[in-house]
């Protein structure tokens, strides 16, 4: 068979950023999946964005790249969230078709050069030296390959809970993948662990009383989450509405009721469950337990997809069984003759520990395999796409023979994950939050492409004619923005002046607000390129000191990740470290010394042992 520089196992979110990053940077790339007709499948929520995730996704875009792309032409309500506050917790979500979703990102993925695709499942990798060279399918195949890129989501030894009844499946309507499982643990000596999550039931529409609820309006279609020009976007399916609105209503006390007088048939409280659940996104049957000071929960009814009755009901995930599930359902206010389309449940999963990995998400045991997504401990469609990108992006440079690159938390909410990954211990599922970011009003929603376009065009993962037109948007950025900074009214910069404008202040509203004669004011380009130079205009007018102040702690911080840690530090031989300390140094194994400080029982006293002991062996090796 065809011999691949990279081979990508697993066709969800993760999976197609991997590929799609590293055929952008040349290499021929295979990506295999059980089912090519669930390639990006929503099996949760059919959102994507939201707080810190809408982050993420505006940085994969500014990297080149699909996830931003395909949600704008699947999106059926697009918001911002966090708008009554500062703009460094501001986060785009859209809501999405998730068919027009899963058919954009496989059209796009057909069409790309470089990839190729195949319906199979990966049974084993095949071992030379110490090194993979290529893996096997359950058809016998034996293809070889340079790097590999393993992203399972919930497949390894998935298995779903409904009540006291459990299936094996990857998620409901797929089969597990156990035999890779075997070969990660087995054939590789990985450590494995255990976890779980769920889903919610899906009722059909015509048998909800909407009139019950209170609706929840789409906002404007201004905003997006790609920012590229129509020229530069491939021509997907698009949603046949982009303004569908969602709907909210309460749980009851007979809902909860209900939920306690069947808590004996909860696997998660029977003990048949034995992976850790997020902490995050707990079932409804853990609000009902853990906080029962609160006898209802907001519910959000969403829907499915514009050519769909199905709705999504965000907030009522459950693993009880399904006939505890109608009665559930059916107390609460405008579903008391709802129709359950598809039932909840739960479902448990292998992952694999990420103290394993390298922050460029290779394994540090194994020079060629890299992971990405829900296999790494994480949740979420945004969490897995941005993990698929680095991992994808890194795998394609080994198999070139080139060194893996590594994305720092001061550049990127993708940064702040990986490195959190990397160096904190992982036992339940991480979730991504703005709180998780020190320096969140620097990491911005608005200005992902001015942190990482640049970047991303240097390792060849922007294409040329897109960073043509990030360069015209940052000229045209600098010119405005130093225009307000040096020319001045009544002695003053002008941007001082907009300090005094309402925060919902457009740019026609400053024109005619602003003290200072209109001819003193520059031009800002037409549609998106000039809304989006007038706010991050007034992010710096309102927010420029506590800028600065963030940008000085980042460049003390990159002077702690320029002191690298060699991977066979010894760790051992620095006297004064403490136990805890050591130990941990020893397990995570970190690659600088900003990171060995982000370590959970690392103290800055020893920090500054192992900063001398840098600084001694630098010193030792330069006058050799």
């Amino acid at each position: 068979m065809k011999e691949y520089d990279v081979i990508v196992i697993g066709a969800g979110h993760a999976g197609c950023e991997a590929a799609f990053a590293a055929a952008r940077i040349g290499a021929s790339v295979l990506l295999i999946t059980l089912n090519l007709d669930h390639i990006a499948q929503m099996s949760c929520n059919p959102a994507v964005g939201g707080i810190a995730k809408g982050q993420v996704v505006r940085e994969i875009d500014a990297m080149g790249g699909a996830q931003g792309m395909v949600t704008d032409a699947a999106s059926i309500q697009f918001r911002m969230l966090n708008q009554t506050k500062g703009p460094a917790v501001w986060s785009p979500r859209s809501q999405c078709d998730k068919v027009i979703y899963q058919r954009g990102m496989k059209l796009l993925l057909e069409e790309t050069p470089g990839i190729d695709l195949l319906q199979a499942e990966v049974t084993r990798f095949l071992v030379e030296n110490d090194r993979i060279v290529g893996v096997e399918n359950q058809f016998g195949d034996q293809i070889r390959c340079r790097a590999v890129v393993v992203t399972t989501g919930t497949f390894l030894n998935g298995k779903l809970h409904y009540g006291m009844r459990n299936f094996p499946g990857g998620r409901a309507g797929d089969f597990p993948s156990n035999a890779l499982s075997t070969a990660l643990g087995e054939q590789l000596h990985l450590r494995i662990g255990r976890l779980k999550t769920g889903t919610p039931p899906r009722i059909l529409a015509k048998t909800i009383d909407f009139s019950a609820m209170r609706i929840q309006e789409a906002a404007g279609q201004e905003e997006e989450f790609c920012n590229w020009s129509e020229a530069l976007r491939h021509p997907l399916p698009r949603a046949v509405k982009h303004d569908l609105p969602c709907h909210m209503v309460y749980s009851t006390a007979e809902t909860a009721d209900i939920v306690r007088a069947n808590i004996q048939y909860s696997p998660m409280y029977q003990g048949v469950i034995k992976g850790i659940g997020t902490r995050y996104c707990p079932s409804f049957e853990d609000k009902v337990v853990r906080f029962p000071q609160h006898p209802v929960h907001l519910l959000y009814l969403e829907p499915e997809g514009a050519q769909t009755r199905e709705y999504y009901i965000n907030g009522i995930s459950t693993s009880l069984p399904v006939e505890v599930q109608r009665q559930m359902i059916h107390s609460i206010p405008g579903m008391e003759h709802a129709v359950i389309s598809r039932y909840a449940y739960a479902i448990e999963y292998d992952f694999l520990y990420p103290d394993q990995l390298e922050r460029s998400l290779r394994i540090k045991s194994w020079p060629n395999l890299f992971t990405a997504g829900q296999i790494n401990g994480t949740s979420g469609y945004e969490e897995a796409a941005g993990q698929g990108l680095v991992a994808g992006l890194n795998a394609a440079r080994t198999a070139a023979g080139k060194s893996t690159v590594e994305f720092g938390r001061d550049r990127s909410y993708i940064g702040v994950m990986i490195d959190d990954l990397c160096t904190k211990e992982i036992i339940e599922p991480y979730r991504l939050f703005t709180s998780r970011a020190e320096y969140r009003l620097n990491l911005r929603q608005d200005n992902a492409d001015l942190r990482l376009s640049g970047q991303a065009h240097e390792l060849g993962l922007l294409p040329e004619d897109k960073y043509r037109e990030f360069s015209s948007y940052q000229s045209d950025l600098e010119r405005v923005t130093t225009h307000f900074r040096n020319t001045k009214f009544a002695g003053k910069p002008l941007l001082i002046y907009l300090k005094e404008l309402p925060d919902t202040a457009s740019w026609d509203d400053a024109r005619r607000l602003l003290p200072c004669p209109v001819g003193l004011l520059p031009e800002l380009p037409a549609g998106r390129p000039g809304r989006r130079i007038w706010r991050e205009l007034m992010v710096e007018a309102r927010y420029d000191g506590y800028l600065q102040r963030e940008v000085a702690e980042i460049n003390r911080m990159r002077k702690l990740e320029a002191l690298e840690l060699p991977a066979d530090f010894d760790y051992e031989a620095i006297k004064g470290l403490s136990n805890e300390a050591r130990s941990k140094l020893m397990k995570v194994r970190p690659t600088t010394l900003a990171q060995a400080g982000r370590i959970d029982g690392v103290t800055p006293a020893d920090i500054a042992l192992l900063q001398i002991a840098i600084v001694r062996q630098n010193r030792r090796e330069t006058e050799a």
